[in-house]
C-alpha cells in the first residue's frame, strides 16, 4: 500500500516537473517572439519614416505603402531606392 502511494506521488511529481519545464520552455519561446516582434515593428516604423522622407508625391507614398503591405519590406526598400535613383537623375 505504501509502495503504491509512493509511486503515485512520484508520478505526480514527475508530471508536475515535466509540466513546469514545458511552461518554462514556452515562456522562453514567447520572450523570443516578443523580441522579434518589437524588432519588426521598429524596422517598419523606420521604413515608414523613410517613405515620408524619400517620396515627393502622395502617389509615390501610396505606392510605397502598398508595396510594403502586399510584397514586404525588401520590395519596398527596392522601390524606395528606385525613387531615389530617379530623383538623382531628374534635373532640378
Amino acid at each position: 500500500m505504501t509502495l503504491t502511494l509512493d509511486n503515485r506521488s512520484r508520478n505526480k511529481e514527475s508530471s508536475l516537473t515535466q509540466a513546469l519545464r514545458q511552461i518554462q520552455q514556452l515562456n522562453s519561446k514567447i520572450a523570443v517572439l516578443e523580441q522579434q516582434h518589437l524588432s519588426y515593428v521598429r524596422s517598419q516604423q523606420n521604413l515608414i519614416s523613410a517613405i515620408a522622407e524619400i517620396c515627393v508625391s502622395p502617389m509615390q507614398e501610396i505606392q510605397a505603402l502598398r508595396i510594403l503591405i502586399y510584397r514586404g519590406e525588401a520590395a519596398c526598400r527596392r522601390y524606395l531606392r528606385s525613387v531615389l535613383v530617379k530623383q538623382s537623375q531628374t534635373p532640378v
